[in-house]
């Protein structure tokens, strides 16, 4: 997964998992409890035109508390609106990211057709604190930032959001109590079954 530039980059550089979701009104539903015969009903407001993306880095360094960094963008539901995010919207988060981490990185995503513009990829080549990675096809378990998303989820289940402004506050929310738990983000890891130190020769 990994080439020769890479390996000499991620020397003391952060190694960052890249990922993005989408959030609407319409409520994550999951198991719960209810009177024998009576389904638990949650009752929502009419459709909202807007939906809210997220776009999440899982950031870490052997040493280092694990971080996370997200950017939230809304989108409006309208026909020729853009619904996801842009390759300048990707960058402006990675620059974010290097400051924020005070260090070189190197991300690691899926082959997103925005990850692969041409944009992107001139500004990876003119700047050396930048290096990408791509995940294989179709391999979304060995990316931590799934399991964020699947914590995200599990909180927000079965939640009534009254406006888009409620949506966006609890997903505001659940996103910082996981910033403020960086064991959550290293069991994120462990599930993907990655590690960030090569296994010892025997």
């Amino acid at each position: 997964m990994a080439t020769g530039k890479s390996l000499a980059a991620a020397h003391g550089a952060w190694i960052v998992f890249e990922d993005e979701a989408g959030f609407s009104m319409t409520p994550p539903r999951a198991r719960t409890w209810g009177r024998r015969g009576h389904t638990p009903l949650i009752r929502v407001r009419g459709r909202s035109r807007r939906r809210t993306s997220v776009a999440a880095l899982c950031c870490y360094r052997p040493g280092e508390a694990s971080r996370l960094i997200h950017r939230p963008r809304n989108h409006l539901l309208l026909k020729g609106a853009r619904r996801s995010f842009s390759w300048q919207d990707y960058r402006d988060l990675l620059v974010r990211a290097h400051i924020q981490l005070g260090g070189p990185i190197v991300v690691v995503w899926d082959n997103l057709n925005t990850h692969l513009a041409s944009g992107l990829k001139r500004y990876e080549a003119e700047h050396d604190w930048l290096t990408t990675i791509r995940l294989p096809p179709y391999a979304p378990d060995l990316n931590p930032v799934e399991a964020v998303w699947s914590l995200v989820r599990r909180a927000m289940a079965n939640t009534a959001f009254d406006t888009p402004d409620d949506l966006d506050r609890i997903l505001r929310r659940e996103l910082r109590r996981i910033q403020l738990r960086p064991r959550l983000l290293d069991g994120c890891l462990t599930a993907t079954g990655l590690t960030l130190t090569p296994p010892t020769p025997h």
